[in-house]
């Protein structure tokens, strides 16, 4: 049986999680830093490999430090963000939340007439 390789093994695992496992491609570089994988996978299974608060991208790296020491290799992992990664729905939010933070940072405003009296301490 042949042996594995790192890039072998990302591409295995990853495969695994995602629901489009033909758009999942690395490449595989070498530098003086050690190994670097750059994944790609299909923008709808982005979440799927970052996992909530981070978990399963963090856990996919635990796994390539444990290959990497049986391999005497430093490897690292970078997720590559495809374009329009985010979701339209998630943008349609966050352009709520922005619209909403501004006016609470508009209510907050102390209103304040022409007509009253500014102590002039305050404006020195």
């Amino acid at each position: 049986m042949a042996e594995m390789t790192d890039q072998g093994f990302v591409e295995m695992v990853v495969k695994a999680i995602v629901d489009s496992p033909e758009k999942v491609s690395t490449v595989r570089s070498v530098d003086e830093m050690g190994v670097l994988i750059e994944l790609t996978v299909d923008a709808a299974d982005m979440g799927k490999i970052i996992g909530k608060e981070g978990r399963t991208a963090k856990s996919i790296r635990t796994l390539l430090r444990v290959f990497g020491a049986k391999n005497d290799a430093r490897i690292n992992l970078k997720i590559v963000e495809p374009e329009g990664s985010i979701r339209p729905e998630r943008k349609e939010e966050a352009k709520e939340e922005i619209a909403e933070e501004k006016v609470e940072v508009a209510e907050e405003k102390p209103e304040v007439s022409e007509d009253e009296d500014v102590p002039t301490d305050v404006l020195a």
